[in-house]
């Protein structure tokens, strides 16, 4: 297809609404501009075909047999991209609202809450995709990732929701009394790691522990990692957040903090967000102003 040959897509416009509406200044309004601006596009429709497209011996704008046509063709054309627009658009608004995160902040901080969303917006279906490893939204995939960090994911808007550190947790049947005071009296107790993440890793690299050999370090889901340190299976590394109900209660002993910058944060893809996305921020947004 030569493009460079198409008339403007205005003048087309401009033209298909007179057709529709027979009159100008009716055009003008249902493209809402001024008739004036109806009358350039006709003109300039009728330059760029080479052919008279109205008749105007009579003080109503007639269609030649040239416009004619070209109104019937426009018809169709425009009738099929209006129903294609359409279609996209209803099934993207249809499409289940799609939110990615780690296993522990979905089942610690997100599903205690979501009964809230959905009261406010039955009509979103939703799906919940946990998973330790990171999943960049996409077209027709994740909607919005909760990430933990300080942001800086390029290509993709971040948006700080909760402030957030690390925390070394222990249940004080674990420790028996005796807290551990240095990073290094932890080398005696199990670890507990989630699955897919390299926190308790990264935490003895920071602390010199690298090559240190821990009593014993097992892998689990988030939350059968947190299951078992409640139960004095081992020492974890975990967010403030996910487990600040069992700080509180007594349940678990933060004896170390670190990384007091991280949190957890929005991210999406940069551009035009559909109706359950924005529905859901805002959502998300007031939730975590009441944490």
């Amino acid at each position: 297809m030569d493009w460079s040959r198409l008339p403007s897509l205005s003048a087309l416009r401009a033209f298909c609404a007179f057709v529709q509406t027979g009159s100008v200044t009716k055009a003008g309004a249902a493209l809402n501009v001024s008739h004036a601006a109806i009358s350039q596009q006709l003109r300039s429709l009728e330059n760029h075909v080479g052919t008279p497209l109205f008749d105007r011996s009579s003080r109503a704008l007639e269609l030649t047999d040239e416009g004619r046509h070209l109104a019937r063709a426009l018809e169709d054309g425009f009738s099929r991209i209006s129903s294609g627009v359409e279609a996209l658009t209803n099934a993207d608004a249809q499409r289940p609202l799609n939110v990615g995160c780690t296993p522990t902040f979905a089942s610690a901080w997100l599903m205690p809450r979501l009964a809230g969303f959905q009261a406010e917006h039955p009509g979103i279906d939703m799906i919940v995709s946990p998973s330790p490893s990171l999943t960049d939204p996409s077209p027709g995939g994740i909607d919005v990732a909760i990430r933990y960090g300080t942001c800086g994911w390029a290509g993709l808007e971040c948006e700080r929701l909760l402030d957030s550190p690390l925390v070394v947790i222990g249940a004080p049947s674990l420790f028996k009394g005796k807290t551990p005071s240095e990073p290094r009296d932890l080398i005696a107790y199990p670890w507990l790691e989630e699955l897919g993440t390299t926190e308790s890793s990264a935490w003895l690299t920071q602390h010199g522990l690298a090559e240190a050999k821990v009593r014993s370090r097992t892998h689990v889901p988030g939350n059968l990692m947190l299951d078992g340190a409640r139960n004095g299976q081992g020492v974890a590394v975990s967010t403030r957040i996910a487990v600040a109900e069992d700080l509180s209660a007594g349940r678990l002993i933060a004896v170390f903090e670190d990384r007091l910058d991280a949190g957890y944060n929005l991210v999406s893809r940069p551009g035009v967000q559909r109706a359950p996305l924005k529905a859901f921020l805002r959502w998300i947004r007031r939730e975590a102003a009441k944490t």
